[in-house]
Protein backbone atom coordinates (compact mmCIF):
# COMPACT_ATOMS: atom_id res chain seq x y z
CA UNK A 1 0.00 0.00 0.00
CA UNK A 2 1.07 3.32 -1.33
CA UNK A 3 0.89 6.47 1.02
CA UNK A 4 -0.63 8.38 -2.30
CA UNK A 5 -3.30 5.87 -2.30
CA UNK A 6 -3.82 6.04 1.60
CA UNK A 7 -4.25 9.81 1.66
CA UNK A 8 -6.14 10.72 -1.57
CA UNK A 9 -9.73 11.92 -1.39
CA UNK A 10 -12.02 10.60 -3.19
CA UNK A 11 -12.87 13.49 -5.29
CA UNK A 12 -9.51 14.10 -6.18
CA UNK A 13 -9.09 10.56 -6.85
CA UNK A 14 -11.84 10.10 -9.15
CA UNK A 15 -10.96 12.99 -10.40
CA UNK A 16 -7.83 12.59 -11.45
CA UNK A 17 -6.60 8.63 -11.40
CA UNK A 18 -9.06 7.32 -13.80
CA UNK A 19 -11.00 3.68 -12.82
CA UNK A 20 -9.35 0.46 -14.20
CA UNK A 21 -10.30 -1.08 -17.08
CA UNK A 22 -13.58 -3.06 -16.84
CA UNK A 23 -11.70 -6.12 -18.40
CA UNK A 24 -9.41 -6.48 -14.79
CA UNK A 25 -9.61 -10.33 -14.61
CA UNK A 26 -12.33 -11.54 -11.64
CA UNK A 27 -9.45 -12.73 -9.51
CA UNK A 28 -8.54 -8.92 -9.04
CA UNK A 29 -12.03 -7.54 -7.95
CA UNK A 30 -13.18 -10.33 -5.62
CA UNK A 31 -16.13 -12.38 -5.72
CA UNK A 32 -19.99 -10.63 -6.51
CA UNK A 33 -20.55 -11.45 -2.70
CA UNK A 34 -17.70 -10.28 -1.61
CA UNK A 35 -17.97 -7.39 -3.27
CA UNK A 36 -21.57 -6.83 -1.95
CA UNK A 37 -20.33 -7.23 1.23
CA UNK A 38 -17.48 -4.83 0.93
CA UNK A 39 -20.55 -1.59 -0.46
CA UNK A 40 -23.01 -2.88 2.63
CA UNK A 41 -19.87 -2.15 4.83
CA UNK A 42 -19.01 1.29 3.34
CA UNK A 43 -22.13 2.24 3.55
CA UNK A 44 -22.88 1.85 6.79
CA UNK A 45 -19.24 3.01 7.60
CA UNK A 46 -20.20 6.31 6.23
CA UNK A 47 -23.01 6.40 7.85
CA UNK A 48 -21.25 6.48 10.99
CA UNK A 49 -18.85 9.57 10.25
CA UNK A 50 -20.37 12.26 11.35
CA UNK A 51 -23.70 11.35 13.96
CA UNK A 52 -20.60 12.26 16.76
CA UNK A 53 -20.33 15.98 15.92
CA UNK A 54 -23.96 16.86 14.51
CA UNK A 55 -25.65 14.99 17.37
CA UNK A 56 -23.68 16.39 20.17
CA UNK A 57 -24.35 19.97 18.21
CA UNK A 58 -28.12 19.30 18.69
CA UNK A 59 -28.11 18.55 22.48
CA UNK A 60 -24.69 20.81 23.61
CA UNK A 61 -27.09 23.24 25.78
CA UNK A 62 -28.06 20.02 27.49
CA UNK A 63 -24.31 18.96 27.74
CA UNK A 64 -22.88 22.21 28.89
CA UNK A 65 -25.71 21.97 31.78
CA UNK A 66 -25.06 18.54 32.43
CA UNK A 67 -21.10 18.79 33.19
CA UNK A 68 -21.01 22.79 33.89
CA UNK A 69 -18.96 23.21 30.68
CA UNK A 70 -18.33 27.04 29.86
CA UNK A 71 -18.68 28.23 26.67
CA UNK A 72 -15.14 28.27 25.73
CA UNK A 73 -14.76 25.15 26.67
CA UNK A 74 -17.80 23.66 24.76
CA UNK A 75 -16.37 26.37 21.99
CA UNK A 76 -13.13 23.90 22.17
CA UNK A 77 -15.43 20.99 21.85
CA UNK A 78 -16.33 22.07 18.35
CA UNK A 79 -12.37 22.34 17.35
CA UNK A 80 -11.92 19.00 18.68
CA UNK A 81 -13.11 17.39 15.16
CA UNK A 82 -10.69 19.25 12.94
CA UNK A 83 -7.86 18.53 15.26
CA UNK A 84 -8.42 15.03 15.85
CA UNK A 85 -8.50 14.48 12.15
CA UNK A 86 -5.52 16.83 11.20
CA UNK A 87 -3.83 14.30 13.87
CA UNK A 88 -4.81 10.88 13.56
CA UNK A 89 -5.75 10.77 9.65
CA UNK A 90 -1.89 11.71 9.48
CA UNK A 91 -1.31 8.27 10.87
CA UNK A 92 -3.56 6.25 8.73
CA UNK A 93 -1.58 5.66 5.72
CA UNK A 94 1.07 4.11 8.03
CA UNK A 95 -1.23 1.95 9.58
CA UNK A 96 -2.91 0.48 6.51
CA UNK A 97 0.54 -0.61 5.18
CA UNK A 98 1.03 -2.19 8.11
CA UNK A 99 -2.63 -3.70 9.03
CA UNK A 100 -4.59 -3.61 5.87
CA UNK A 101 -6.75 -0.53 5.20
CA UNK A 102 -10.17 -2.45 5.62
CA UNK A 103 -8.80 -3.88 9.75
CA UNK A 104 -7.76 -0.11 10.43
CA UNK A 105 -11.38 1.13 9.11
CA UNK A 106 -12.61 -1.90 11.67
CA UNK A 107 -10.74 -0.46 14.47
CA UNK A 108 -11.68 3.09 13.85
CA UNK A 109 -15.59 2.00 13.90
CA UNK A 110 -14.78 0.29 17.25
CA UNK A 111 -13.42 3.45 18.28
CA UNK A 112 -16.15 5.85 16.87
CA UNK A 113 -18.74 2.76 18.80
CA UNK A 114 -16.30 2.59 22.37
CA UNK A 115 -16.20 6.28 22.19
CA UNK A 116 -19.89 7.64 21.47
CA UNK A 117 -21.13 5.00 24.19
CA UNK A 118 -18.81 6.25 26.84
CA UNK A 119 -18.59 10.08 26.59
CA UNK A 120 -22.24 10.65 28.02
CA UNK A 121 -21.37 8.89 30.85
CA UNK A 122 -18.02 9.97 31.91
CA UNK A 123 -19.34 12.49 34.49
CA UNK A 124 -16.52 15.26 34.05
CA UNK A 125 -15.35 17.66 31.17
CA UNK A 126 -12.11 16.10 30.55
CA UNK A 127 -13.47 12.50 30.10
CA UNK A 128 -16.00 13.62 27.79
CA UNK A 129 -13.28 15.50 25.41
CA UNK A 130 -11.06 12.44 25.82
CA UNK A 131 -14.12 10.11 25.20
CA UNK A 132 -14.57 12.10 21.99
CA UNK A 133 -11.15 12.63 20.72
CA UNK A 134 -11.55 8.43 20.27
CA UNK A 135 -14.45 8.73 18.14
CA UNK A 136 -13.03 11.25 16.16
CA UNK A 137 -9.79 9.36 15.81
CA UNK A 138 -11.45 6.56 14.57
CA UNK A 139 -13.69 8.86 11.95
CA UNK A 140 -10.32 10.60 11.04
CA UNK A 141 -9.30 7.22 9.71
CA UNK A 142 -12.46 6.10 7.98
CA UNK A 143 -11.86 9.91 6.19
CA UNK A 144 -8.73 8.62 4.95
CA UNK A 145 -9.15 5.17 4.38
CA UNK A 146 -12.53 4.90 2.92
CA UNK A 147 -11.68 6.16 -0.47
CA UNK A 148 -8.76 3.27 -0.46
CA UNK A 149 -11.36 1.03 0.20
CA UNK A 150 -13.20 2.07 -2.92
CA UNK A 151 -10.37 1.80 -5.11
CA UNK A 152 -8.92 -1.91 -4.23
CA UNK A 153 -12.69 -3.46 -4.10
CA UNK A 154 -14.21 -1.39 -6.70
CA UNK A 155 -11.53 -0.21 -9.68
CA UNK A 156 -14.02 -0.12 -12.42
CA UNK A 157 -17.08 1.98 -9.85
CA UNK A 158 -14.11 4.40 -8.50
CA UNK A 159 -17.16 6.62 -9.43
CA UNK A 160 -20.60 5.32 -8.61
CA UNK A 161 -19.10 3.79 -5.11
CA UNK A 162 -17.78 7.23 -4.16
CA UNK A 163 -21.18 8.93 -4.83
CA UNK A 164 -22.80 5.91 -3.19
CA UNK A 165 -20.03 7.03 0.05
CA UNK A 166 -20.86 10.74 0.01
CA UNK A 167 -24.06 10.16 -0.15
CA UNK A 168 -24.77 7.79 2.70
CA UNK A 169 -21.90 9.93 4.61
CA UNK A 170 -24.55 13.05 4.17
CA UNK A 171 -27.05 11.14 5.18
CA UNK A 172 -25.58 9.68 8.36
CA UNK A 173 -24.94 13.89 9.25
CA UNK A 174 -28.38 15.27 8.28
CA UNK A 175 -30.54 11.97 10.38
CA UNK A 176 -28.04 12.51 13.52
CA UNK A 177 -29.08 16.39 13.48
CA UNK A 178 -32.59 15.86 12.71
CA UNK A 179 -33.26 13.06 15.18
CA UNK A 180 -30.88 13.21 18.39
CA UNK A 181 -33.30 15.52 20.51
CA UNK A 182 -36.75 13.41 19.31
CA UNK A 183 -35.21 9.95 20.19
CA UNK A 184 -33.64 11.57 23.49
CA UNK A 185 -37.18 12.42 24.36
CA UNK A 186 -38.23 8.72 23.54
CA UNK A 187 -35.53 7.42 26.03
CA UNK A 188 -36.70 9.12 29.14
CA UNK A 189 -35.33 13.24 27.86
CA UNK A 190 -31.85 11.70 29.70
CA UNK A 191 -29.13 13.74 26.91
CA UNK A 192 -26.78 11.02 27.86
CA UNK A 193 -29.16 8.31 26.25
CA UNK A 194 -29.68 10.31 23.65
CA UNK A 195 -26.06 10.95 23.05
CA UNK A 196 -25.31 6.80 23.52
CA UNK A 197 -28.02 5.51 21.18
CA UNK A 198 -25.57 6.43 17.78
CA UNK A 199 -22.92 3.94 19.17
CA UNK A 200 -25.72 1.27 18.42
CA UNK A 201 -25.30 2.09 14.96
CA UNK A 202 -21.48 2.41 15.24
CA UNK A 203 -21.52 -1.07 16.34
CA UNK A 204 -23.37 -2.72 13.70
CA UNK A 205 -21.48 -0.89 10.91
CA UNK A 206 -18.16 -3.19 13.25
CA UNK A 207 -19.96 -6.08 11.93
CA UNK A 208 -19.50 -6.33 8.28
CA UNK A 209 -15.75 -5.05 8.84
CA UNK A 210 -14.89 -8.08 10.74
CA UNK A 211 -15.51 -10.16 7.76
CA UNK A 212 -13.87 -8.27 5.34
CA UNK A 213 -10.53 -8.84 8.03
CA UNK A 214 -10.35 -12.14 7.92
CA UNK A 215 -10.23 -12.44 4.13
CA UNK A 216 -8.15 -9.21 4.30
CA UNK A 217 -5.61 -11.59 2.50
CA UNK A 218 -7.70 -12.38 -0.80
CA UNK A 219 -8.13 -8.45 -1.27
CA UNK A 220 -7.64 -7.25 -4.31
CA UNK A 221 -4.75 -5.33 -5.30
CA UNK A 222 -4.73 -2.37 -7.18
CA UNK A 223 -2.20 -1.06 -9.72
CA UNK A 224 -0.88 2.47 -9.00
CA UNK A 225 -1.17 5.13 -11.84
CA UNK A 226 2.02 5.41 -14.10
CA UNK A 227 3.79 8.66 -13.01
CA UNK A 228 4.27 11.06 -16.10
CA UNK A 229 7.23 12.87 -16.71
CA UNK A 230 6.28 15.98 -17.64
CA UNK A 231 5.51 18.68 -14.95
CA UNK A 232 6.12 16.69 -12.14
CA UNK A 233 7.65 19.22 -10.21
CA UNK A 234 10.25 18.23 -7.39
CA UNK A 235 10.47 21.02 -4.78
CA UNK A 236 8.40 21.49 -1.33
CA UNK A 237 4.63 21.85 -1.37
CA UNK A 238 5.01 24.64 0.69
CA UNK A 239 6.58 26.57 -1.82
CA UNK A 240 3.12 26.74 -4.32
CA UNK A 241 1.15 29.30 -3.88
CA UNK A 242 -1.43 27.71 -5.39
CA UNK A 243 -1.20 25.12 -2.67
CA UNK A 244 -1.31 28.03 0.45
CA UNK A 245 -4.91 29.28 -1.53
CA UNK A 246 -6.35 25.51 -1.42
CA UNK A 247 -5.29 25.42 2.52
CA UNK A 248 -6.70 28.98 2.99
CA UNK A 249 -9.95 27.94 1.62
CA UNK A 250 -10.13 24.45 2.60
CA UNK A 251 -9.44 25.81 6.46
CA UNK A 252 -11.86 28.52 6.15
CA UNK A 253 -14.92 26.34 4.61
CA UNK A 254 -14.04 23.73 7.63
CA UNK A 255 -13.95 26.54 10.31
CA UNK A 256 -17.31 27.39 8.54
CA UNK A 257 -18.61 23.71 8.45
CA UNK A 258 -17.88 23.25 11.81
CA UNK A 259 -19.19 26.13 13.71
CA UNK A 260 -22.49 25.54 11.76
CA UNK A 261 -22.79 21.68 13.46
CA UNK A 262 -21.46 22.76 16.63
CA UNK A 263 -23.54 26.40 17.36
CA UNK A 264 -26.27 26.57 14.79
CA UNK A 265 -29.15 24.74 17.10
CA UNK A 266 -28.02 26.85 19.81
CA UNK A 267 -28.24 30.46 18.08
CA UNK A 268 -32.03 29.02 16.60
CA UNK A 269 -32.78 28.40 20.57
CA UNK A 270 -31.60 31.09 21.89
CA UNK A 271 -33.77 32.73 19.62
CA UNK A 272 -36.71 30.79 20.33
CA UNK A 273 -36.93 28.03 18.35
CA UNK A 274 -37.82 25.17 19.77
CA UNK A 275 -35.05 22.57 20.51
CA UNK A 276 -36.54 19.77 18.17
CA UNK A 277 -36.96 22.28 15.48
CA UNK A 278 -33.41 23.74 15.98
CA UNK A 279 -32.02 20.16 14.84
CA UNK A 280 -34.34 19.74 11.92
CA UNK A 281 -32.89 23.12 10.52
CA UNK A 282 -29.47 21.78 11.50
CA UNK A 283 -30.39 19.01 9.26
CA UNK A 284 -31.62 20.66 6.58
CA UNK A 285 -28.53 22.85 6.66
CA UNK A 286 -26.58 19.28 6.72
CA UNK A 287 -28.43 17.43 3.68
CA UNK A 288 -28.18 19.82 1.01
CA UNK A 289 -24.29 18.65 0.76
CA UNK A 290 -26.15 15.09 -0.48
CA UNK A 291 -27.29 16.75 -4.20
CA UNK A 292 -24.91 19.37 -4.53
CA UNK A 293 -22.05 16.77 -4.01
CA UNK A 294 -22.96 15.59 -7.16
CA UNK A 295 -23.42 18.76 -9.08
CA UNK A 296 -20.91 21.18 -8.08
CA UNK A 297 -17.79 18.77 -9.11
CA UNK A 298 -18.95 18.06 -12.47
CA UNK A 299 -19.74 22.04 -12.96
CA UNK A 300 -16.63 22.25 -11.73
CA UNK A 301 -14.70 19.82 -13.55
CA UNK A 302 -15.99 22.02 -17.19
CA UNK A 303 -15.06 25.60 -15.69
CA UNK A 304 -11.24 26.22 -16.48
CA UNK A 305 -11.38 28.94 -13.13
CA UNK A 306 -13.64 27.78 -10.46
CA UNK A 307 -13.27 31.13 -8.64
CA UNK A 308 -16.80 32.15 -10.04
CA UNK A 309 -18.24 29.34 -7.89
CA UNK A 310 -16.16 29.61 -4.86
CA UNK A 311 -17.39 33.47 -5.26
CA UNK A 312 -21.44 31.97 -5.59
CA UNK A 313 -21.02 30.05 -2.83
CA UNK A 314 -19.65 32.71 -0.62
CA UNK A 315 -22.37 35.09 -1.09
CA UNK A 316 -24.93 32.20 -0.11
CA UNK A 317 -23.18 32.13 2.97
CA UNK A 318 -22.84 35.81 4.00
CA UNK A 319 -27.19 36.02 2.93
CA UNK A 320 -27.30 33.18 5.61
CA UNK A 321 -25.09 34.79 8.27
CA UNK A 322 -26.92 38.06 7.49
CA UNK A 323 -29.95 36.46 8.37
CA UNK A 324 -28.83 34.74 11.26
CA UNK A 325 -27.41 38.12 12.71
CA UNK A 326 -30.14 40.48 11.33
CA UNK A 327 -33.69 38.16 12.50
CA UNK A 328 -32.84 34.26 13.80
CA UNK A 329 -36.22 33.38 13.92
CA UNK A 330 -37.71 35.64 11.14
CA UNK A 331 -37.03 33.16 8.81
CA UNK A 332 -35.05 29.98 10.06
CA UNK A 333 -35.83 28.01 7.27
CA UNK A 334 -34.61 30.20 4.73
CA UNK A 335 -31.31 31.27 6.76
CA UNK A 336 -30.72 27.19 7.48
CA UNK A 337 -31.16 26.62 3.26
CA UNK A 338 -28.48 29.42 2.70
CA UNK A 339 -26.30 27.92 4.95
CA UNK A 340 -26.43 24.40 3.64
CA UNK A 341 -25.47 25.99 -0.26
CA UNK A 342 -22.64 27.61 1.46
CA UNK A 343 -21.10 24.66 3.55
CA UNK A 344 -20.89 22.93 -0.16
CA UNK A 345 -17.57 24.72 -0.35
CA UNK A 346 -16.17 21.44 0.98
CA UNK A 347 -16.78 19.46 -2.38
CA UNK A 348 -15.41 22.34 -4.47
CA UNK A 349 -12.31 22.41 -2.58
CA UNK A 350 -12.11 18.71 -3.02
CA UNK A 351 -12.51 18.85 -6.95
CA UNK A 352 -10.12 22.20 -7.37
CA UNK A 353 -7.46 19.84 -5.53
CA UNK A 354 -7.52 17.34 -8.26
CA UNK A 355 -7.61 19.62 -10.78
CA UNK A 356 -4.68 22.11 -9.35
CA UNK A 357 -2.25 19.33 -10.38
CA UNK A 358 -0.98 17.36 -13.84
CA UNK A 359 -0.12 13.70 -11.96
CA UNK A 360 -1.92 11.97 -9.33
CA UNK A 361 0.77 11.95 -7.45
CA UNK A 362 0.97 16.06 -7.11
CA UNK A 363 -2.83 15.50 -6.37
CA UNK A 364 -2.11 13.53 -3.22
CA UNK A 365 0.72 15.93 -1.87
CA UNK A 366 -1.23 18.70 -2.42
CA UNK A 367 -4.03 16.96 -1.23
CA UNK A 368 -2.12 16.13 2.01
CA UNK A 369 -0.70 19.72 2.67
CA UNK A 370 -4.22 21.56 1.71
CA UNK A 371 -6.36 19.15 3.91
CA UNK A 372 -4.11 18.90 7.09
CA UNK A 373 -3.15 22.62 6.92
CA UNK A 374 -6.53 23.59 6.37
CA UNK A 375 -7.60 21.40 9.24
CA UNK A 376 -5.37 22.86 11.59
CA UNK A 377 -6.61 26.55 10.22
CA UNK A 378 -9.77 25.80 11.55
CA UNK A 379 -9.67 24.55 15.23
CA UNK A 380 -9.62 28.42 17.00
CA UNK A 381 -12.72 29.47 14.91
CA UNK A 382 -15.11 27.41 17.05
CA UNK A 383 -13.20 28.10 20.21
CA UNK A 384 -13.27 31.81 19.61
CA UNK A 385 -17.31 31.89 18.73
CA UNK A 386 -17.44 29.67 21.97
CA UNK A 387 -15.67 32.37 24.06
CA UNK A 388 -17.15 35.64 22.36
CA UNK A 389 -20.81 34.07 22.93
CA UNK A 390 -19.71 32.90 26.45
CA UNK A 391 -18.54 36.80 27.21
CA UNK A 392 -21.16 38.68 25.12
CA UNK A 393 -24.19 36.54 26.12
CA UNK A 394 -25.42 36.75 22.73
CA UNK A 395 -24.93 35.82 19.29
CA UNK A 396 -24.48 39.55 17.87
CA UNK A 397 -20.86 39.46 17.44
CA UNK A 398 -20.15 35.48 16.96
CA UNK A 399 -22.54 35.63 13.99
CA UNK A 400 -20.34 38.76 12.78
CA UNK A 401 -17.67 37.28 12.81
CA UNK A 402 -18.68 34.26 10.69
CA UNK A 403 -20.07 36.73 8.25
CA UNK A 404 -16.35 38.70 8.29
CA UNK A 405 -14.76 35.32 7.64
CA UNK A 406 -16.48 34.87 4.47
CA UNK A 407 -14.90 37.20 2.74
CA UNK A 408 -11.32 35.71 3.10
CA UNK A 409 -12.84 32.68 2.12
CA UNK A 410 -14.35 33.86 -1.32
CA UNK A 411 -10.70 35.70 -1.68
CA UNK A 412 -8.44 32.61 -1.16
CA UNK A 413 -11.47 30.31 -3.32
CA UNK A 414 -11.02 32.74 -6.04
CA UNK A 415 -7.00 32.38 -5.73
CA UNK A 416 -7.20 28.94 -6.05
CA UNK A 417 -9.51 28.66 -8.95
CA UNK A 418 -6.99 29.67 -11.33
CA UNK A 419 -6.56 27.76 -14.51
CA UNK A 420 -2.93 26.57 -13.07
CA UNK A 421 -0.75 23.30 -11.67
CA UNK A 422 1.05 23.82 -8.66
CA UNK A 423 3.60 21.69 -10.93
CA UNK A 424 4.14 25.18 -12.39
CA UNK A 425 5.33 26.62 -9.13
CA UNK A 426 7.24 24.05 -7.80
Amino acid sequence: MRDDEATLDPAAESAVIPALPAHLPTGARGTRRTRTLVAVALVLAALNLRPAITSLGALLEEVRDGLGMSGTVAGLLTSVPALCFAVFGVAAPRLARRRGPGAVVCAGLAAITLGVLLRPFTGGTVLFLAASALALGGIAVGNVLMPVVVKRWFPDRVGTMTGLYSMALSLGTALAAAATVPATRALGGDWRLGLAAWGALAAVAVLPWLALVRDREHAPAVAPAAPTAEGTGTGSIARSRTAWALAVYFGLQATGAYITMGWLPQIFRDAEVSASTAGVLLAVTMVMGVPLSFVLPALAGRMRHQGGLAVGLGLFGIAGYGGLWAAPAAAPWVWSLLLGISNCSFPLALTMIGMRSRTGGGVVRLSAFAQCTGYLFSIPGPILVGALYQHTGGWDLPVALMLALMVPQIAAGVAAGRDRAVEDEL
